[in-house]
């Protein structure tokens, strides 16, 4: 029997927000896979997983070459590799869990992996999660919408950020990583500092939590989320 693999969001970062759905497969699945490379913060889902889920550090794992990159030659070649690593896995019958923070659906490495799984005819499945943002909300006590109010979910490093503050609703300003200096000045150009409050490892030891964003000094890490409402 040919295995399956399930994309499993286990949250932002902290283990008592990992679903019961994921924890059963994450105790119940043959191999854990997860992206590795010399950066400990591609560990993070595992280190939630095996925090909220004890059987998790005894499964067997699959670390996966999967370089923070936006070279789309070098992506499409590691994610290649990836899937068949992964399809090797599924044709043994392994049920297979790959691990990312946060949910699955939201800018995940999962979702280019299941496409060419799915491609070389394996079964998939996708395990939601807690989204970061909406975790964020929870600690900064706020809510992101109300009423009429449209949320915008932006990709901060890319290109459009700044036409995107201009509109309307609350905006959630995700990937800022290394460009999250040039993100506060944007900001701040805007006028938009006062209303912009930011969590920083949201759920995890290192959590620090900014009522705005000119409380920040210095860089911030890279799992850092933004939340600016006017």
């Amino acid at each position: 029997m040919e295995g399956k693999l399930y994309g499993v969001g286990v949250g932002p970062g902290d283990p008592g927000l990992v679903t019961l759905k994921a924890a059963q497969l994450i105790a119940s699945c043959d191999r854990l896979a997860y992206p590795a490379s010399k950066h400990q913060r591609d560990q993070v889902a595992f280190s939630i997983a095996c925090a909220a889920v004890p059987q998790a550090a005894e499964k067997a794992v699959l670390e996966l070459d999967l370089p923070m990159t936006r070279d789309p030659q070098v992506l499409d070649r590691h994610r290649q590799q990836a899937a068949n690593q992964l399809a090797d896995c599924l044709k043994r019958g392994e049920q297979v869990v790959f691990l990312t923070i946060g949910d699955v659906s939201i800018y995940s490495t999962y979702t280019y992996l299941q496409a060419l799984v799915q491609q070389m005819g394996y079964a998939t499945e996708m395990v939601p999660g807690v989204p970061s943002f909406c975790a964020v909300a929870a600690r900064l006590g706020t809510p992101l919408v109300e009423g009429g109010e449209p949320l915008h979910l932006l990709p901060a490093s890319y290109a459009g950020t700044a036409e995107a503050l201009t509109w309307p609703g609350t905006k959630v300003l995700m990937k800022s990583g290394r460009s999250l200096e040039q993100v506060a000045a944007l900001l701040r150009e805007r006028g938009l500092a006062p209303h912009t409050q930011l969590v920083e490892q949201c759920g995890l030891p290192g959590e620090r939590i900014y009522p705005t964003l000119d409380q920040l000094e210095g860089t911030a890490h890279y799992l850092t989320t933004l939340v600016v409402k006017e």
